[in-house]
């Protein structure tokens, strides 16, 4: 959000605390940002952003508007990797309306917002005439696709919403729709002056319906005197159950790694409110719960926005990295709620606990591959077979990254070896120490699956070449999108069923697993039962240490003179070849 600032004292409004030149080193620090794609530690490619719009979904796409010149458009295929938009919404255009309500507009859109409905793509944008005057508005444009490469592609601007003016109480920035109940359209927005807003808007032509005005967040006391010393902007409301939920940032923006933004939350049975906080604070008495602040490199965390699939409540905000300068970055995190029925956001997508992590391209589970937990074992993929050096502890801490011990052994951590961020780094397991190379950021795809990348570096854990034969080392490579860079992340207790089904669907099962002295029961399908098969195990290295075959039996013996250790059984019939990982004792 850039909030405009009084230059001069005058009753009823707030004196911003941000200079006039700060506000302007800061767009051209974005606008040299928004040109440049550093490595990412967490979300991939072009995640520049100021101000994000809600996720919107169009085709097989996803969409982001930011602030930024003639609005800013990033675009993703799964929630985790971003790119720059082939060109801004409006290109070069700006709309005539505009010159009579902001004649010194510079170009810059504000705070967009983008929502669905009746067929076509509403999309509200903000303007200011200069710093530090709440000369301002907001307008809407719409089109029928997001998509630049679709022929049908035309953004088509239907005028002002809703405009201030320097005796204005209200300031017309930052929109934010929500739906109510019964199904009308409102339109929040605001910032600083005399706090939020709320008006009614045609479902149809998205434009203000009527006078109806409230104030929902600002410090406006009985006697209409301003004394709005906290700051509420950035508002976004959300409605879940029988409750509105209004999401505001307060604190100062813009200011890169010394930006002081906080999310706060308040709750109201009526669109129209009161807001009240978890202590019955009403947010118009500068009331407010505190849900997200600075943590870490997460600095100034900002405009909430959330979009919501596949039971997943993806919140996205913004926040200045401290680890590159202040830049400022995208998030999406995790929204969810409380027995209470209050809200919280996090970027943790997992509970502290034990899982299995399933490959989506092989469908096999990462794997202490050896299963001793012993230091500088190396971490592959194997066959599900429910054991325990194939279960994880991830520990969060609160900032969506995690430590990911061994539930094996002395609970070693996964380790990149040799502190080393390049591609082809591979993973093993070593006594954790908090280094980067030990800590792995979790994020959520549109899908369900998971990316885990290692915070020294960014680049994300990956079966190299998407092999699938067991064994095979884990290592880091750049995000490419592909199934064999994404992972199932499910309970441990699970472990056993999955290993299961997946036995069941390759045609055998091991019994028992762990084995002792080499002796175990291979229980074959009817179908493969049915005509010859070969039994091979194999160590480590690949070497043969035991073979037989047989032909119409539904159970085969399987007595290996082998010492103790890691084993794979091959099993191949005229079904094909099926392998499974036995542990000898």
């Amino acid at each position: 959000m850039k909030t405009p600032l009084p230059t001069s004292p005058a009753p009823g409004r707030v004196r911003h605390l941000l200079g006039h030149c700060a506000k302007l080193r800061w767009l051209l620090l974005a606008f040299t940002l928004l040109t440049l794609s550093p490595r990412a530690q967490a979300l991939q490619g072009n995640d520049n952003c100021h101000d994000p719009s809600s996720i919107i979904r169009d085709g097989n796409k996803y969409w982001i508007f930011t602030t930024g010149r003639d609005i800013y458009a990033m675009y993703s295929y799964d929630l985790v990797k971003w790119e720059s938009g082939p060109r801004t919404v409006f290109n070069g255009f700006r709309p005539a309306w505009i010159a009579a309500k902001a004649p010194n507009f510079q170009g810059d859109y504000w705070a967009p917002e983008c929502i669905f409905r009746n067929g076509k793509y509403y999309l509200y944008y903000s303007l200011t005439d200069a710093f530090g005057q709440n000369i301002s508005a907001i307008g809407l444009a719409t089109n029928v696709t997001l998509d630049p490469a679709n022929p049908n592609y035309n953004w088509v601007d239907q005028g002002e919403v809703i405009s201030s003016s320097a005796s204005s109480a209200y300031n017309a920035i930052d929109p934010a729709l929500i739906t109510d109940a019964s199904g009308g359209l409102w339109m929040t927005f605001g910032s600083f002056f005399k706090g939020i807003g709320l008006i009614k808007l045609d479902g149809t032509t998205g434009k203000r319906s009527g006078t109806s005005f409230s104030w929902l967040a600002g410090n406006v006391a009985a006697d209409g005197v301003t004394r709005n010393t906290s700051g509420n902007e950035a508002p976004f409301i959300v409605r879940n159950g029988s409750y509105y939920y209004l999401f505001i940032n307060k604190g100062l923006c813009c200011k890169g790694a010394g930006s002081t933004y906080y999310i706060q939350v308040g709750r109201a049975t009526s669109v129209t409110g009161p807001y009240l906080d978890r202590s019955g604070v009403d947010l118009n008495r500068n009331g407010g719960t505190t849900l997200l602040a600075t943590k870490g490199n997460y600095v100034g965390p900002g405009h909430v926005g959330l979009f919501q699939e596949n039971g997943a409540n993806y919140f996205t905000h913004h926040y200045y990295d401290s680890n590159q300068n202040g830049r400022a970055r995208l998030s999406v995190g995790n929204m969810g709620w409380e027995a209470s029925g209050w809200p919280f956001l996090t970027r943790d997508w997992l509970a502290a606990g034990r899982y299995t992590l399933t490959n989506q391209s092989s469908n096999l589970v990462w794997d202490a591959w050896g299963c001793t937990g012993a230091s500088g074992q190396m971490i592959a993929q194997g066959p599900a077979a429910g054991l325990n050096c194939q279960q994880w502890n991830l520990t969060p801490d609160g900032n969506g990254e995690y430590k990911i011990t061994s539930a094996v052994g002395a609970g070693l951590a996964a380790d990149v070896t040799g502190n080393n961020p390049n591609n082809g780094a591979k993973l093993a397991l070593y006594a954790y120490s908090g280094a980067a190379n030990q800590r792995f950021k979790v994020e959520r795809t549109n899908g369900g699956r998971y990316v885990l990348s290692s915070v020294n570096g960014g680049r994300v854990v990956e079966v190299p070449a998407c092999a699938t034969a067991a064994g095979v080392q884990l290592a880091l490579y750049d995000y490419l999108g592909n199934a064999c860079q994404q992972w199932g992340i499910a309970p441990a207790t699970a472990a056993r069923a999955l290993a299961t089904q997946l036995m069941a669907n390759e045609q055998f099962s091991v019994y028992p697993n762990p084995v002792a002295q080499g002796r175990f029961v291979v229980k074959l399908s009817p179908a493969m039962a049915a005509a010859p098969v070969t039994l091979t195990l194999s160590d480590t290295q690949g070497r043969r240490v035991y073979s037989r075959t047989s032909t119409g039996a539904a159970a085969v013996a399987v007595e290996a003179t082998v010492g103790a250790g890691l084993y794979l059984l091959q099993v191949s019939g005229v079904q094909g070849t099926f392998s499974q990982k036995v542990v000898v004792q």
